[in-house]
Order: C-alpha cells, then structure tokens, then sequence
C-alpha cells in the first residue's frame, strides 16, 4: 500500500466514493448540497455548497464558492438552478478566498440574483487589485522573481513574461461592492450560526465557516483530504514565512469536535479532522527535513529544490506553484536560524548550511 493510501485510509468518507452528477447535487445534511464543478488545471475540480437560508427576510440558498469563469462552468450552473434550487433563488454568495476557482464566478452569480458577495477585506481588495492591474500573476515582475529563486530557462521565463492576463483570464470581473468577513465573525445562515475561521499562508485572509450546531467545517482550502495545500511565497510579499502561517493557522481548528463533517474544496467530505492536522504537519516536517539536508553540502536555490519537493514531472503552469512552495519551505527554514540566506552575483538566492 502506498503512503498516500493509507493517508487516506486514516479519514473517513460518509459518501464512499459517491460523487455529484455534472449539474446536480447530493443533500450530506438537511439543506446542505454539495456540487462538484470541473477545472481544466491538474487539479481537476472544484466543491462548491448550496447552504438552504433564509436572509433579509426572504427564503432561499446561500452559495459558497463559485468556480472559475468559462462557459462550461456557467453552464453547470444553469443546470444546477434548474434542478438543485427547489424554486428559489440565491441569496447571497460568500467566498471563501480570492483564487480563481473561489471567485471565478462570483461577478455572475451577484449580478444575476441581486445577491451580496461575502468575503475577507483583505481577499477582497487582492481579488480586485489582481482584476485590474495588468501583469498580475504574471509578466515583468513574476519572471525576474522567479529568477532570482534559480529559474533560468530562458523560455520559461519568456513564457512567464508572456503571461499578463492570467488571473483576468478565469476571473475577468469582481462585485463592486461587499460585506466583510471577519475572524469570529458569526454568520447566520438557515437559522444556524456558522463562525469565521481565519487562516493565512494560502492566501492572504482564508475564511473557513464553522457551524457547531450542525457539527460542520466548510474548511475551504486550508484542509484537504489526499493532497496538501498549496503554500507559496511569491513578487508581491517576497519576503513572508508563508508555510509557518499555514502551520499556525491548521492548528486553530484543532479544538473543533473529533467527529465534524469536514467540507474541502477539493476531494472527499471527511470525518477525521484531528488526524489530517497531523498528516500535514508529518508531511511538511518531513519535507523540510529533505530541504535541509539537501542544502547541507552546498547552498541551493529554490528551484534547486523541485525535485526534491515534487517527485513528480511538472508542467510550466505546476512549476510556477512548485517554485513558491520551495521558496516557503527555505524561509521556514531561513527564518528559525536553521539556514543561512546570501544573494550571488547572478542574482540569485541560495541557502545553506548555518
């Protein structure tokens, strides 16, 4: 059995292998529906959640999450209004975090149900800076910060500089308005309170939705079941400690009951909370391990680290995932005195033994 496997053997699934029609539905609570929308990225999917309300006095469902924008999406949604919402309309539409796959959408669900959007301020506001501003997640910036992390392919970085419209491209648009989530924050969403979990490192103000009454984390990203989270650090905040913000953060639903019913937005609804904690935990620990040891002999650069960190092949697009990833796991390090950082005459940043 691989290691992965009995990772996974560890949860537990209440659906088995069950999984949403494209378009429909499948009910985990009374009110609660889970749908299941495609991505064409290597990470193929999207969860996304129907929670049945009541707000401002009318009867109907809050959404959360959305999925990117493109026509099959928006298509899976019509089938999903048809079929999954009994009648009545959208409400309100709160997402979690400001990558494409939360937010895609979010523009278009406002606009054609007259329903507020939900999220951080601190989401919010990169949602809408990444919309407007030409060379987001891409261009000039991205491909010399990459450099300077040890990607020195000339064509791959001409490909990174070349793209200027990668967020806008599956977010073209964000509301002009909204209300905020904060930590704490308690929402009341069909007469149940659900409270506001912050969590950093994967994005820059993640908000969970916890509902004690109903025993359920909606954990948004910040806990997977079968993959680890993606923790990068990239141009914009290029000095963060970005994986021990994620570490910290993971911790802070470990006073949550044993048994919850965790919502991810990618993989499997799980019983097994605690025990994913510490799978991450084991796993970045071990990660780090493999870092320092390789940079023993010699410094390294991020990129360095790639086949170190991910064993398997990757594609320019997982590259540019991998590399932040790399970059977090050597400021972990750099950060707690256990690495040394220097800047070479290439421009580049190595990290060595201490």
């Amino acid at each position: 059995m691989s290691l992965s496997a009995e990772l996974e053997r560890a949860l537990h699934y209440p659906r088995g292998d069950q999984l949403p029609a494209p378009g429909g539905a499948i009910e985990l609570a009374p009110g609660v529906k889970w749908l299941r929308m495609s991505l064409p990225f290597a990470l193929d999917h999207i969860n996304l959640w129907l929670l049945r309300d009541r707000f401002q006095g009318r009867e109907g469902w809050t959404v959360v999450d959305c999925c990117i924008d493109r026509p099959e999406s928006r298509a899976q949604w019509e089938q999903v209004f048809a079929r999954e919402l009994d009648g009545l309309p959208v409400l309100r539409v709160i997402v979690t975090h400001m990558h494409p796959d939360h937010i895609g959408l979010a523009h278009w669900l406002c606009e054609r149900w007259d329903a507020p959007l939900w999220i951080s301020g601190t989401d919010y506001q990169a949602a809408r800076y990444a919309c407007e501003v030409v060379n987001s997640f891409g261009g000039e910036r991205l491909a010399d910060y990459f450099h300077s992390h040890g990607m020195l392919d000339a064509g791959e970085l001409e490909q990174i500089r070349n793209r200027k419209a990668y967020y806008r491209g599956l977010v073209p648009a964000v509301p002009k308005s909204y209300a905020r989530l904060l930590d704490g924050k308690r929402v009341a969403i069909g007469g149940h309170a659900w409270r506001c979990i912050a969590g950093y490192g994967h994005a820059p103000e993640h908000m969970a939705l916890h509902c004690e009454a109903r025993n359920i984390l909606i954990s948004g990203d910040m806990v997977l079941p079968r993959i680890s989270t993606n923790v990068s650090v990239y141009e914009m905040e290029p000095e963060a400690d970005a994986l021990t913000l994620f570490l910290d953060s993971i911790d802070r639903f470990a006073p949550l009951p044993a048994d919850v019913l965790v919502l991810p937005s990618h993989g499997k609804p799980f019983v097994g909370l605690h025990t994913r904690i510490q799978q991450l935990h084991d796993h970045h620990r071990d990660r780090l391990a493999e870092v320092l040891e390789a940079a023993r002999p010699r410094p390294v650069s991020a990129h360095d680290m790639l086949p170190v960190l991910f064993k398997r092949p990757l594609d320019l697009h997982q590259t540019t995932f991998a590399l932040g990833e790399s970059v977090a796991h050597l400021h972990r390090l750099w950060y707690a005195g256990q690495l040394k950082r220097e800047r070479g005459e290439d421009g580049v940043w190595r990290f060595g033994a201490v």
